[in-house]
């Protein structure tokens, strides 16, 4: 494909996963994140990356927030939330650590392209649906000429992204400034 044809296509695909959004789950993943001081994140691969982007966002809010795998997280508790991402809902790992994370008391929301997987269904206190193709997923999704999850990973970001937007806009005690105030400072 050449250049033009490949960002057309893959414009089209996102307009088609942002209409299929469901803006009432959206929102209410959002009211999720607000009711949390401390939120424990987790993810694998590219999903993971975004995970980490947008952990580094809810940092720069004001949000205490903890990566699973960093050897300084410390143990989660009652009234925390772990947001977990698997795009095809059967990561057995990310599996395990929502449980442990529901035996603590923490609340688990899971976000995926795949909510008929075990994870959302059995252990999610709430399950934000991202309606794009994933790498072995099984869900009615918008397909892509991208391969393996790109669409999913893609849109991850993008809706984590316009979730911080949205959280500043009705915020009036946060900004893009006070929260460029709290980016590390020592690069």
């Amino acid at each position: 494909m050449e250049y033009k044809e490949l960002y057309e296509k893959m414009l089209i695909e996102y307009k088609q996963v942002f209409e299929r959004i469901d803006q009432q789950n959206l929102k209410d993943f959002i009211e999720q994140i607000k009711k949390h001081s401390r939120i424990f994140c987790i993810g694998v691969g590219r999903e993971g990356l975004m995970t980490r982007a947008f952990a580094m966002r809810l940092m720069h809010m004001g949000k205490e927030v903890h990566w699973i795998w960093d050897d300084t997280t410390p143990g989660i508790e009652k009234g925390d939330l772990l947001l977990a991402t698997m795009g095809d809902g059967r990561i057995g790992h990310i599996h395990y650590v929502c449980e442990r994370a529901k035996e603590k008391g923490a609340v688990v929301c899971v976000v995926t392209g795949s909510p008929s997987g075990k994870t959302a269904k059995d252990l999610a206190d709430q399950v934000l649906f991202i309606p794009a193709s994933v790498y072995r997923g099984t869900d009615q999704v918008v397909p892509s000429c991208q391969p393996m999850g790109n669409l999913f990973e893609q849109s991850l970001l993008m809706i984590f992204d316009m979730a911080i937007m949205m959280m500043v806009e009705e915020n009036p005690e946060l900004s893009f400034e006070k929260m460029s105030a709290r980016h590390r400072n020592v690069e």
